[in-house]
């Protein structure tokens, strides 16, 4: 599993990747996650608003934190 956390470093989006981590560990599943600063590499994924998740390419949250239990229900699928 491909897990992107989009975001130029802003509070949110540090909160952001603290959630998606945590989410991770707690449902053990293998992921890699990578934090993306690059604007131009955000712009690629056609989002327009920080904090953003895109999990195995598919934009699942743009624009807020998503919770924990948000999180694990996209891996789950």
């Amino acid at each position: 599993m491909d897990i992107k956390v989009l975001g130029p470093g802003c509070p949110k989006c540090e909160k952001t990747e603290k959630t998606v981590r945590d989410a991770v560990a707690e449902a053990g599943v293998t992921a890699d996650i990578e934090k993306v600063k690059d604007v131009m590499q955000i712009a690629k994924y056609g989002v327009f608003g920080t904090p953003a998740v895109v999990i195995d390419g598919e934009v699942k949250s743009v624009g807020k934190i998503p919770t924990k239990e948000e999180v694990r229900a996209w891996l789950e699928k």
